[in-house]
């Protein structure tokens, strides 16, 4: 399996891996990657098996596992523990290789609008508007205007070049997404969900585990993670800081991505220092 990945900054200094949610690519993270970069940290943002231009698997190879296996890959090749970023599917990855394995893989841990408990029906929302590119579009525009329908909350864009990154033009003339779309076929089954609450007890009950520095990053206005899963979280990881931030829905870093970058910087910048040295532990939960 080989994964795709930009690198901003000094490999030298400390590593903030990001891991994008499912059906994005790692250009989702550029403008906060680049901005921890520039703060002193290493930042390595990569595609998911099936995204973007890391390796598509075989039929059935996209379950919960095969990610978290991954990630585990990828950090096996990085001199010093990184701090994951993880946003939904890439959130999910990092919270079940860090609790669910035999050892520590991340020096931090901040979680995009995930948690072990995740509402249904925003999950079917998003494999409903994967579902429906499927067949693809007759032009950049109409994807646009797709998502657009999707995300009515955002201005659409007059340039498209970012979309661009995220469709392939195939020999049809037509514009796919950048994704497997085999993915869809085995995703049901892991989805965290009340209906399958005996997985998600499971989970929040690995969460009590975590000991290193986290922090959770909801969109207030998030049709996947309610107020009281928050909530639940955070009782299960009482050290964890929060940040609920206004304005944004479950795509928090494009709906407010500078704010979302401030939110992140501060928290790393406060706990970390570039070359990989934990800073004094400090709870903090707030509103923006």
């Amino acid at each position: 399996m080989s994964i795709a990945a930009d690198a901003h900054g000094d490999p030298s200094n400390q590593p903030v891996l990001f891991l994008h949610g499912g059906g994005q690519t790692r250009h989702a993270w550029g403008r906060t990657a680049e901005t921890l970069a520039m703060h002193g940290f290493y930042t390595i943002c990569t595609d998911h098996r099936g995204h973007g231009e890391s390796s598509w698997a075989g039929e059935g190879q996209y379950r919960l596992d095969d990610f978290v296996e991954d990630l585990r890959g990828v950090v096996a090749q990085l001199p010093r523990k990184p701090i994951l970023v993880g946003a939904s599917l890439g959130g999910i990855a990092s919270l079940l290789a860090q609790t669910e394995g035999d050892d520590s893989v991340a020096a931090g841990l901040v979680l995009v609008d995930v948690t072990p408990r995740m509402e249904a029906d925003g999950v079917d929302r998003i494999l409903g508007f994967m579902r429906g590119g499927a067949a693809g579009f007759a032009s950049l525009e109409e994807a646009a205007d797709t998502i657009a329908k999707y995300l009515p909350h955002r201005t659409r864009p007059k340039d498209l070049s970012g979309l661009a990154k995220n469709l392939r033009r195939r020999s049809d003339g037509r514009y796919y997404w950048h994704w497997d779309p085999q993915m869809l076929r085995t995703w049901d089954p892991d989805r965290y969900t009340e209906d399958d609450d005996r997985t998600v007890k499971s989970r929040l009950q690995n969460v009590r585990g975590l000991d290193i520095p986290t922090l959770l990053i909801r969109g207030r206005l998030s049709d996947l993670v309610s107020v009281e899963a928050a909530a639940e979280f955070l009782e299960m990881v009482p050290h964890a800081e929060y940040v609920d931030l206004a304005g944004a829905h479950h795509m928090v870093a494009g709906d407010r991505n500078d704010a979302f970058t401030d939110s992140i910087t501060e928290f790393l910048l406060r706990r970390f220092t570039p070359e990989g040295a934990g800073n004094e532990d400090r709870v903090q939960r707030t509103s923006q």
